[in-house]
């Protein structure tokens, strides 16, 4: 069976092999314990190493390459608009830290791997894997094509290496920073996560993940009345809604009913007795204007008050409601029936609270009636329409302009030193993120295509990568010995522990936030994932974006940067 499948498929066609490889990867990297996970990446690294260990069956390179550089400027352009809001001055604690534990942890993998007598293989794979840095693979590899006296042979021995090294540590590496970050050392410390969390919520205005909503209390109301007010028949929706401004209320009509049949909203539909109206409105308003005795009696009608809601997206720049926050925002007459949904800021959704301050280049997400919406939506900035199209103009120029300065090098001790293509992605990836973060109206990728891109370029990259090491997957291992996997977790905690030290007692950061920033400047997913889950609250999170971007730019370029020390 597996000389027809060698023979009649995979070899003519390499390419149905890798695809297997990605299914099955995925279908393991769902393999879980609570919040941690296998991961789909691991999972497609071990399938091609299992795979190729046993068909023998090469990939092109070119391919391998191609995806890898569509994964990292995919990646710089996700993380970019974050990674330069870092280096403001609020974010600058979030960035130090970042840069304590990223540099520690090279340092560490660094020495061990010294000290264990390793060569660049495998100790750029103890670096990637005890950080779980799955881009530093890449990167390290193409670093070791370049290292002078190393034979074509030897150098894809060496290159093999990496992705052994790193299919060893990197499970571990995640379960370690999950535990350690999430019940370890808040267990040391005797800090209660959920405790500080709420805490710290209140303290930011944030009492429950939604600001709009309060326990119980909801400020915008919706209501139907039935028209029974002589002075009120006769009477224009436009000529109600000005009376009511001009007593100070904000009180619209949103949808009329008229004989059985909901009527086109206008402005100027005339009132008539028995209609059924639909009234929005700030419920302090609303009881003050009394609209059972200036209206008619309460109805309900499930159709009228069901209308569609327009979720706008909108990014602020309009100079008169720049610096409001949040709470100002609502109480403005435009907002009125309007609620802020969601916001972005720097291209990541923020969890925003009723303090935040509007910024430029915040996109807002407005829902509502399309008649309140789109007004409030101009008076703060521009509308942008979703949009599922990617700009492929943008993208193919940003990856082509990206390889172009990643080409040049330098030469220090005779090896070459340069971004290389995919280094030069990575840069232009993080350029273009920011550029489309700060002005959101031009170089779309939707979410759908950055997943594709992201996560498929870089599990289609590693299977590849497997598959090319299957062969020498056992021998490499056999190599290593138990060392790596002991030595793996040690590269992976001694980074957090200091990176928790400097930021407990030298930065003073608050410790659920702390634990956030930790979790994002080692880029471990699954341990953000058990923090929000332990925290009962997403507050550990407003930690981690920012060294989440960072992180991912330093441990990517260790990669390369590990197999020059080395040398």
């Amino acid at each position: 069976m597996i000389d027809f499948l060698v023979r009649d498929i995979f070899k003519p066609h390499p390419e149905l092999l890798v695809f297997l490889v990605v299914a099955l990867g995925f279908l393991v990297g769902k393999i879980h314990y609570k919040t941690i996970a296998l991961g789909a990446v691991t999972g497609c690294l071990v399938m091609g190493l299992l795979f190729g260990a046993q068909l023998k069956v090469p990939v092109n390179g070119t391919v391998k390459d191609l995806f890898f550089i569509m994964f990292l400027f995919a990646l710089g352009y996700k993380v970019g608009p974050q990674f330069f809001r870092g280096l403001k001055k609020d974010g600058l604690p979030q960035v130090l830290n970042a840069v304590v534990v990223c540099v520690t942890g090279l340092l560490v993998a660094w020495g061990f791997a010294a000290m264990l007598g390793y060569g660049p293989g495998l100790t750029a794979g103890l670096m990637s894997g005890s950080l779980t840095q799955s881009a530093a693979i890449g990167v390290a590899q193409g670093a070791i094509g370049t290292l002078p006296g190393l034979s074509g042979g030897d150098a894809r021995t060496e290159e093999n290496l990496v992705a052994v090294g790193y299919a060893v540590t990197y499970p571990l590496g995640t379960i370690l920073c999950a535990m350690l970050l999430a019940n370890v050392l808040p267990r040391l410390y005797r800090r209660d996560l959920a405790t500080e969390s709420a805490a710290l919520a209140k303290e930011m205005d944030a009492p429950s993940d939604n600001p709009d909503l309060g326990a119980g209390y909801y400020e915008v109301v919706l209501r139907a009345y039935t028209v029974e007010r002589p002075d009120l028949v006769g009477r224009t929706v436009e000529d109600f809604e000005n009376q009511q401004k001009e007593n100070g209320r904000r009180v619209y009509i949103t949808q009329a009913r008229r004989g059985g049949a909901i009527l086109p909203q206008s402005q100027s539909t005339v009132l008539a007795e028995g209609d059924v109206v639909a009234v929005s409105a700030l419920r302090g308003d609303l009881v003050a204007y009394d609209a059972r005795t200036h209206i008619g009696a309460e109805a309900d009608d499930v159709e009228l008050l069901g209308y569609q809601t327009e979720h706008l997206h909108v990014v602020a720049s309009e100079k008169a409601q720049l610096g409001k926050t949040v709470a100002d925002l609502r109480r403005e007459p435009f907002m009125v029936g309007v609620y802020v949904d969601k916001l972005y800021r720097s291209g990541a959704e923020f969890p925003y609270r009723l303090s935040t301050r509007l910024e430029r280049g915040d996109t807002l997400v407005l829902t509502g009636p399309k008649r309140l919406v789109d007004p409030a939506g101009r008076q703060i900035g521009k509308p942008v329409p979703t949009s599922f199209a990617t700009d492929m103009v943008w993208v193919g120029l940003g990856i082509f302009l990206g390889g172009c300065i990643g080409i040049p090098a330098l030469t220090a001790g005779g090896v070459p030193i340069s971004l290389s293509t995919s280094g030069g992605g990575l840069i232009m990836g993080l350029v273009f993120g920011y550029l489309r973060g700060k002005y959101p109206t031009f170089g779309n990728v939707p979410p759908g295509a950055q997943w594709l891109m992201d996560t498929l370029g870089l599990c289609m990259f590693v299977a590849i990568v497997g598959i090319n090491a299957g062969p020498s997957f056992t021998s490499g291992l056999s190599t290593a010995g138990w060392g790596l996997l002991v030595f793996g977790a040690v590269a992976t905690v001694v980074p957090l522990i200091v990176g928790f030290l400097f930021g407990h007692y030298v930065q003073r950061i608050r410790f659920p936030i702390l634990m956030g920033v930790l979790a994002g400047g080692q880029t471990t997913t699954a341990a953000i994932g058990a923090l929000n889950e332990n925290a009962k609250s997403q507050i550990p999170t407003l930690g981690y974006t920012i060294p989440y971007a960072v992180g991912n730019v330093l441990l990517t370029i260790w990669g390369a940067v590990v197999v020059l020390l080395h040398h």
